[in-house]
């Protein structure tokens, strides 16, 4: 009878602990289905490779549940609120695209939870900062990039095609304001909805205006279509995109008509070919790793690593929070976005993330460089 007393006592001794462990709880929400799923599945993929690898904040345990938005923003705010009210999260994490990142950022603002967007983001006005921030890197810091690469490179005219939605405005805007500053005319500003077959219209009026380099502010699988048809007409002058275009989807579809494309993008796409004295090499090198120890038949790629990014944040932040407040409170979470506003000098795979309240962005012009499509592979451009 004492050896089973003695058994039962240790026995219930496990259950209170396992009742008292931390855990921190974090909801992932990201595009699975839906015209921009092809980005959001690499997001998904960066997230349970980052659980993966890294699956404690501190002595916690980190519980990660993910839902589907289905690339609609009033899903993302629906998966939003269910994280914050049924499952009680930590800390949210997402989405594919900025009107879906936006939307959830309205709910976590709403709720006081901190929100780690992995997509960019646009008019994040100062109430909503408070409870936000985005590891991707600034659209003007990327768009800036491929601006001065025409400059350097001659270029006088340069006309848009981009989307007709948030994205499209965003890089259009950035264009439009850089471009003015260094003194190269923007002729055209034609627009395509993500589930258009043809944009042989929006390149024909391109066209007739002979500019010297196109910007297409695209991302995804949708991103091929102006490509493709510049390739059909015969257009000789340079081609830009956006970081939205470094993806294997995107290099599937658009095929031979990709060559010579000139793109910004984090320094992960490109980190074998980075020297060594680069900060973000080793970690872009251990993130690949993480990677394809999660997905061995998968490849790495520059949405997943956003957010694996926003993984390396969340861990760091959330291990510090647990010196003030234990995991599921209102106080943790407060601690949580604290901490996060107190980030310094912490290495990603796509740049060095320091942030400060009232500003989404953490990054600096370490988190961008200019890579060509040559063949299926992105090359370091030199500048």
């Amino acid at each position: 009878m004492k050896l089973l007393s003695t058994i039962v006592f240790a026995v219930g001794m496990c259950a209170s602990v396992d009742a008292f462990a931390k855990t921190v709880t974090v909801g992932f929400i990201s595009s699975l289905s839906g015209p921009i799923s092809s980005l959001g599945i690499p997001y998904a993929n960066g997230a349970i490779a980052g659980h993966k690898a890294i699956g404690k904040s501190a002595d916690a345990d980190i519980k990660l549940i993910r839902l589907d938005d289905a690339s609609d923003p009033a899903t993302a705010a629906r998966n939003a609120r269910k994280l914050i009210n049924e499952d009680q999260v930590d800390v949210l994490m997402g989405t594919s695209g900025v009107p879906g990142t936006m939307a959830i950022a309205a709910v976590a603002n709403e709720s006081k939870v901190p929100f780690i967007a992995i997509s960019p983001v646009a008019n994040v006005s100062p109430a909503t900062a408070q409870w936000m921030v985005s590891v991707a890197q600034p659209t003007e810091l990327m768009i800036n990039a491929v601006v001065d690469h025409m400059k350097a490179h001659g270029v006088k005219t340069v006309s848009y095609i981009g989307f007709s939605d948030a994205w499209g405005d965003l890089a259009y805007d950035a264009l439009k304001k850089h471009a003015a500053q260094v003194g190269i005319e923007l002729l055209n500003d034609e627009r395509y909805s993500r589930t258009d077959a043809s944009v042989t219209g929006q390149i024909l009026k391109i066209r007739a205006k002979k500019p010297d380099a196109i910007l297409a502010g695209t991302s995804g699988t949708p991103a091929a279509l102006p490509y493709l048809e510049l390739k059909k007409l015969g257009y000789k002058g340079k081609v830009y995109g956006t970081h939205g275009l470094i993806n294997s989807d995107f290099i599937r579809v658009v095929g031979k008509a990709g060559d010579d494309i000139l793109a910004p993008t984090g320094p992960v796409t490109v980190a074998e070919q980075l020297p060594d004295t680069n900060p973000v090499k080793k970690v872009a090198l251990a993130y690949r790793e993480a990677f394809q120890a999660a997905f061995p038949k998968g490849s790495p790629d520059v949405f997943s690593a956003w957010s694996y990014d926003a993984w390396l944040l969340l861990v760091s932040a959330t291990a510090e929070a647990q010196k003030h407040a234990e995991p599921g409170t209102p106080t943790y979470r407060q601690a949580v976005m604290d901490a996060i506003f107190n980030t310094h000098e912490l290495a990603g795979t796509h740049g060095v993330y320091n942030y400060k309240r009232g500003s989404p962005f953490g990054t600096d012009e370490r988190a961008r460089v200019v890579v060509r499509l040559l063949g299926g592979k992105w090359k370091l451009e030199n500048e």
